[in-house]
């Protein structure tokens, strides 16, 4: 499996059964426009900054919702979140997927905005690679991250939805907000992807983090 990051919560995960495409954004989001190519996009809610399906090339099977998928292959489970502390009164609710290929479980925790219960845990269950927000003000804060990755214990978080220099305007924190008290072994990707498969996967939690 390879995992690439596009910047915000786009990722595009590549594996021998089809691409999967998260959340991708607008031309109007400030990152290098990378061509994305994909077999399904998931979307984890209908704001511009993750929805922009258009851009997906490849006619895409589309997933936005709860409940378990299964398309060329590849497993997706929907899991009900909330974007805010306040069940989803502020900004609304959020899909957290958790996609499986290649003997890997990987979770995209889209804008989650809440804590996690024990029902939503149970339902993400064992994951190799997480892809948690870590930027705060619109999702969990850096802080609030650190405590989900030890709730869900993945092999490998991979932090997503940041501050960077292409949106240093913007309202979130950057990536070092979450670094700076991190218990974790981190692992700096110079570059933007990473190939993981169930062999070379670190024994306990790793944070990689992936250029940009």
């Amino acid at each position: 499996m390879r995992i690439e990051y596009n910047g915000h919560a786009c990722f595009t995960i590549k594996t021998s059964l089809g691409t999967v495409v998260t959340d991708p954004f607008g031309e109007d989001i400030p990152y290098p426009v990378r061509e994305l190519v994909g077999d399904i996009v998931t979307v984890s809610h209908d704001h511009f900054d993750h929805n922009a399906v258009k851009r997906v090339k490849g006619n895409p099977y589309v997933v936005r919702d709860q409940g378990e998928f299964t398309y060329k292959g590849i497993k997706i489970k929907g899991i009900k979140a909330a974007h805010d502390k306040n069940r989803g009164a502020q900004r609304g609710q959020i899909t957290i997927f958790v996609i499986e290929a290649e003997g890997l479980k990987v979770c995209h925790l889209g804008d989650l905005g809440e804590m996690l219960n024990d029902t939503q845990l149970k339902a993400i269950g064992e994951i190799d690679i997480l892809l948690v927000p870590v930027g705060g003000f619109y999702t969990i804060e850096p802080e609030e991250a650190r405590t989900i990755i030890k709730d869900i214990n993945p092999r490998i978080a991979i932090p997503m939805h940041y501050k960077t220099t292409y949106v240093k305007d913007w309202s979130i924190k950057p990536v070092d907000e979450f670094l700076k008290n991190i218990s974790y072994p981190v692992k700096r990707i110079e570059d933007n992807k990473v190939e993981i498969t169930p062999e070379t996967l670190p024994k306990s939690t790793e944070v990689y983090l992936l250029k940009i």
